[in-house]
């Protein structure tokens, strides 16, 4: 699972100005002198958010209370103490701060409300409420008005939603406009166009961290690690404790399959972040692709221990831990951690496809079959999961089984199922295994034509690194002919 995100830019540049720094030193005299600052509370939700941007989350808290003492009703304190139960899906709090607002006036209600309600799913209820809203709005605020409807949307990953507002504006070339324009593109999956923006701002601002690492997002999700690379560092530059550079870096170093270098910026990372199970898994999942399985284990077992029960990447741990113990022929441990998976929600048929593969990576095909046909009928004959299957017969080297399972699977599909395109990479890589040549190059223009994209990433080990798909045909059938040769 990808961690990778385009975080707004925090106004960084005010907490580091002169005017709130003096104030900060005002309020922590007031509370290292154990009384109670007197600021407006604008001046203490700054507080709050600056102690939240540090991690100071008791701090952070401290200044919201201090706020609501003093201003009880006032928008912004009530909205981060909502904003806040909505992080942990407390509906009934965030709504009951949203009640406690006195002026309905003010836009942030509105957001506020807007934001319970995309909190809860019902993204249509909310974008009713916010275009209501924006008939009472003032023609020369309503710019700022789209842009943080935009802006509110992206926060909820609601990406085509943000698009739709952000075409509602007029655009500027403002900092801010292009900063939200390229997360909505980096959001709806428009990466180049994402990349090209963002290019943009670091022109304006060479020393900004925060550009350079969501550059760096923008490349990997394009799938240009190398560059992606090239960001992470100018950013690390910048700030060597940055833990997203630092991410963002053994990323690209992982997608590369220098997995040496990935765990040295994973150590890192966990370092930086030592409450976060992510950089432990990332490890692991470095030392098995190593093949050093007995160094993986402990350190997938830190993050099984280090995560929470709702953490994202339990799932992941729980798999990786099976992988792990299968490698070592431990398979009575390797699908007791699968079987953990059955209480969590996820995909539970992706994980009986996984226990087969382990059940049949140590030999235990009859019990293997069994599971597979269980995942096959559970999924209502799914192609993608039939698929899988085939691909499994293929990683343990049953290649005639393979071969044999894909011929009456591309039958079964174009019956079915005749749009259905995926599968050609992987009969080409296994017709190439077994020295079936003539089927290999059918397969192989089959692949090319059908999926690119899967022939990409199943086939790209047959050729010299970098030879675009299109040369995949060519250069195979030169080959054969210099070896009938």
């Amino acid at each position: 699972m990808s961690k990778f995100d385009i975080a707004m830019n925090i106004d960084e540049e005010y907490f580091k100005s002169e005017d709130f720094q003096e104030l900060l030193k005002s309020y922590e005299a007031s509370i290292n002198a154990g009384t109670t600052p007197f600021m407006d509370a604008d001046d203490l939700v700054d507080m709050a958010d600056y102690y939240a941007w540090q991690g100071f989350n008791d701090k952070a808290e401290q200044a919201i209370d201090y706020a609501l003492e003093l201003y009880p009703s006032a928008t912004l304190p009530n909205v981060f103490k909502a904003r806040k139960a909505l992080a942990i899906g407390d509906f009934t709090q965030a709504e009951y701060y949203c009640d406690e607002i006195e002026s309905h006036d003010d836009p942030d209600y509105h957001y506020l409300v807007a934001e319970i309600l995309i909190a809860k799913g019902d993204i249509q209820g909310a974008d009713n409420y916010l275009r209501e809203y924006g008939k009472s709005v003032e023609p020369d605020e309503y710019e700022d008005f789209v842009r943080d409807c935009a802006n509110l949307y992206i926060d909820y990953d609601e990406n085509q939603k943000a698009y739709e507002w952000m075409m509602r504006s007029r655009g500027d070339e403002s900092d801010d406009f292009k900063e939200l324009m390229a997360r909505t593109l980096f959001g709806i999956g428009k990466y180049k166009d994402s990349e090209r923006i963002f290019n943009e701002l670091i022109d304006h601002h060479p020393f900004s961290k925060i550009y350079w690492t969501a550059l760096a997002s923008v490349q990997f999700m394009n799938e240009d690690y190398s560059n992606a690379i090239t960001s992470s560092e100018y950013a690390i530059a910048i700030d060597p404790n940055d833990p997203d550079a630092v991410n963002s870096k053994a990323s690209g170093l992982f997608r590369l399959g220098n997995y040496e270098e990935a765990m040295k910026y994973y150590k890192r990372y966990s370092e930086l972040t030592p409450d976060d199970e992510y950089g432990l898994l990332h490890q692991g999942i470095c030392l098995v692709n190593l093949n050093r399985n007995e160094e993986a284990l402990p350190v997938l077992r830190m993050a099984l221990a280090l995560a929470p029960k709702d953490s994202l990447y339990l799932v992941q741990i729980y798999q990786e831990l099976a992988f792990c113990y299968s490698a070592l022929h431990q398979v009575k441990q390797a699908v007791e951690m699968l079987e953990k998976t059955d209480a969590l929600d996820c995909d539970h048929i992706d994980a009986q496809v996984v226990k087969g593969h382990i059940l049949l990576q140590n030999q235990l095909i009859v019990e293997a079959q069994e599971v597979f046909r269980q995942a096959i009928h559970q999924s209502h004959n799914d192609p993608n999961v039939i698929l899988r299957i085939i691909v499994s017969l293929y990683d343990n080297r049953y290649l005639e089984a393979c071969y044999q399972m894909l011929l009456k699977f591309f039958k079964m599909v174009k019956e079915y199922n005749p749009d259905y395109k995926s599968g050609n990479a992987y009969m080409a890589l296994c017709c190439y295994d077994l020295h079936r040549s003539d089927d290999f190059m059918k397969y192989l223009r089959l692949a090319v034509d059908n999926d690119p994209q899967e022939a990409k990433g199943v086939l790209s080990c047959l050729f010299p690194e970098g030879t675009p798909i299109s040369e995949y045909v060519p250069y195979m059938e030169q080959r054969l002919q210099n070896i009938s040769e």
